[in-house]
């Protein structure tokens, strides 16, 4: 009995497999199929695969970008979600248009985010110090940072 080997997926069939996991950028997928692009093969396929996909409605930068920033809105500040935007290779205009409403809730999710890791107020310099580091790691503003950590009432 001979054992047949399974065909290769092609570069189509990978990147429906990789959307139907979870939404990914036009950048990104494409970097995923540069890796089984077959030597020699003319690197514009890629190209034409997400062309297709877009085309489909099935590859969507608006779609990921709205996925991402509420994957990432409840732990992080909007500072680092634009940034993590903008790595995926997103356009500014589109980045700028997912990201608009984070500025409104900055100040509580920051405030959750620090009340999930520490929950007490700083009770010296080196603690206070730990506090802003760890929220400027996260992405928020300072002036929302300094609010959180020194227990600055809700303005609204």
């Amino acid at each position: 009995m001979t054992v047949r080997a399974k065909p290769l997926p092609s570069l189509l069939q990978r990147a429906v497999a990789a959307l139907a996991r979870r939404e990914h950028s036009r950048a990104e997928l494409a970097r995923k199929l540069r890796r089984h692009l077959p030597e020699g093969a003319d690197p514009a396929q890629i190209d034409r695969v997400l062309d297709e996909l877009a085309g489909k409605g099935m590859l969507s930068e608006a779609r990921f970008a709205a996925s991402l920033v509420r994957t990432r809105a409840g732990r992080f500040g909007a500072s680092r979600v634009r940034q993590e935007l903008k790595q995926h290779g997103l356009a500014p205009d589109l980045i700028a248009q997912a990201t608009a409403d984070l500025a409104k809730s900055e100040l509580s999710r920051a405030r959750e985010v620090w009340r999930k890791r520490f929950g007490t107020p700083p009770r010296d310099d080196a603690e206070r110090a730990k506090q802003l580091r760890f929220l400027a790691s996260r992405g928020f503003s300072t002036d929302v940072i300094l609010q959180v950590v020194r227990g600055t009432p809700d303005d609204g």
